[in-house]
């Protein structure tokens, strides 16, 4: 690796990582409430954070969607709400730190801050809950800067089926579909990680713009839900859109999904919620580590998705995403936003070329912005935003 180590860190000076999903600023809400003092970026947060600016440059990163997700039990106007709060901490974070940080609202604005040295800052909306089945609100969130919605987090909305939740509406609804045209139109990507598979193809089938998977891997390698099937990622050279392999062990590595499943289980026995992190339901979990360890994904098994993805999507249709500060466990190797080197030095040792590499880490994700810019400049041209309700389509 040593010798891959060197040549990756000369590429990723060339051609940073775009990275598809990190949820820093939920991070900052649940610790500190916002109060950046307590949380200082410019400070080695590691123990506490993947993510800081230091470790940021390591890592090689250029840009970054960083995730304006809120919680799924918050509903309505309430959701709405803390989106806003989402928000408005990243556009603290680019105040506070203007010269690592500026804000990027189209591919020209990335390709700018990559020749100054910053890294690009854009937002992406985590669950269509976010917009309380408003049009209106959606084409807001793009005003205020966010440039994808991934259309659900793990839970079912009105609209569109989850990943995780069980079957509702058999993939999108109606008002669902406009809601996908209506994304098209403002210049918001359709993120497609999270949703459940009948979901993707739904909105693959009304796309007119490239969508993009911000954080998921590939089904084949790892049978989860939360990864993407072979026919989908076949999809993705004629829809033009991009799939960005994420971290998440639970994910990635089939002896953590099992694993994962029996700890869940064992929790479940002790009469605790599987996400119990209070001290009493922390030491069933430790009990269980002990007696079970834990299997450790790396970015050989993170590779082992690309190579995967690759053969069926296409090297112009693969990118990353980590997943930082949204997960509580991360592969040996890439345990925080300083390790993406290490995978693009496993790539280089499987054989990936300059070329290759290139559109991994940077020219697919900035492709893929530009031509939903351009799709949304032809839409506007032709037809007036929708207004379009739940109850008006959906019944």
């Amino acid at each position: 690796m040593g010798n891959h180590l060197t040549e990756a860190l000369d590429l990723l000076a060339e051609y940073p990582v775009v990275d598809g999903h990190n949820d820093l600023p939920w991070a900052l809400r649940e610790n500190v409430r916002y109060d950046l003092d307590r949380m200082d970026i410019a400070r080695d947060q590691t123990g506490h954070l993947h993510t800081d600016l230091h470790r940021l440059r390591k890592g090689g990163v250029g840009a970054q969607f960083w995730s304006v997700y809120v919680r799924t039990d918050l509903r309505g106007d309430e959701a709405v709400s803390a989106t806003l709060e989402q928000i408005d901490v990243v556009a603290q974070l680019l105040d506070r730190y203007p010269g690592d940080l500026v804000r990027a609202l189209t591919a020209d604005a990335m390709e700018s801050a990559r020749s100054q040295g910053r890294i690009a800052s854009l937002m992406g909306a985590e669950g269509g809950h976010s917009i309380n089945n408003s049009l209106g609100t959606l084409r807001a969130l793009h005003a205020l800067g966010v440039r994808y919605m991934t259309l659900t987090h793990n839970d079912n909305i009105a609209w569109a089926d989850s990943a995780t939740d069980v079957v509702k509406a058999h993939g999108l609804t109606a008002f669902g579909h406009e809601v996908v045209r209506e994304m098209n139109r403002t210049g918001m990507l359709v993120d497609l990680s999270h949703v459940a598979a009948s979901t993707m193809r739904d909105a693959l089938a009304t796309s007119t713009a490239p969508v993009i998977f911000s954080h998921s891997s590939a089904r084949a390698v790892c049978d989860h839900p939360r990864n993407i099937p072979d026919d989908v990622l076949a999809q993705l050279p004629a829809n033009g859109g991009i799939a960005m392999a994420t971290f998440v062990p639970k994910f990635i590595l089939p002896e953590a999904v099992e694993w994962t499943a029996r700890a869940d289980e064992n929790m479940r026995t002790h009469g605790l919620h599987h996400l119990n992190t209070t001290p009493a339901g922390m030491k069933v979990q430790r009990a269980f580590e002990e007696a079970h360890p834990r299997p450790v994904a790396t970015p050989s098994t993170v590779a082992d998705h690309l190579d995967h993805m690759r053969e069926v999507a296409g090297v112009d249709h693969i990118g990353i995403g980590g997943d930082y500060d949204g997960t509580a466990f991360t592969p040996a190797g890439l345990e925080d936003v300083a390790g993406y080197p290490n995978l693009i030095g496993e790539l280089i040792g499987r054989g990936w070329s300059k070329t290759d590499l290139a559109k991994l880490t940077w020219q697919n994700a900035v492709r893929v912005l530009r031509a939903a810019e351009d799709v949304a400049r032809d839409l506007q041209s032709r037809r007036a935003p929708s207004n379009a309700t739940l109850t008006e389509l959906d019944g």
